[in-house]
């Protein structure tokens, strides 16, 4: 079985705080692709095929604590809850969003 993966990064950096309890919300454009440009849009995850990672400041983040909202500019979203009582998200910390998406396929070969 051979598996086809695509990769992708998103790219950001907070400018301000955003303080324990509060909602980060990340519009598409926001965030730098891996070769620097801005992006205009977030993909659409294929169900069973693709998944989403988010790490703050190097680290990954635990499930249950990001909403990622597929689409362009102005719908496409990343949304993080900073979890109440932890610590904020100071300004200047780097937020990575890892796509993948693969499309498993295989190949037989009989010989007789």
């Amino acid at each position: 079985m051979e598996r086809q993966q695509s990769l992708k990064s998103a790219f950001l950096l907070t400018t301000a705080e955003t303080a324990a309890g509060a909602t980060l919300t990340i519009d598409a454009a926001n965030f730098l692709q891996d070769d620097g440009n801005p992006a205009t849009e977030l993909p659409t995850l294929a169900t069973n095929n693709s998944y989403y990672n988010v790490y703050i400041n190097g680290v990954l983040q635990m499930e249950g604590i990001t909403t990622y909202t597929p689409g362009a500019t102005g719908v496409g979203s990343l949304a993080i809850n900073v979890p109440a009582g932890g610590d904020p998200i100071p300004a200047n910390t780097p937020i990575v969003l890892e796509i993948v998406q693969f499309a498993p396929s295989s190949t037989t070969t009989v010989t007789t």
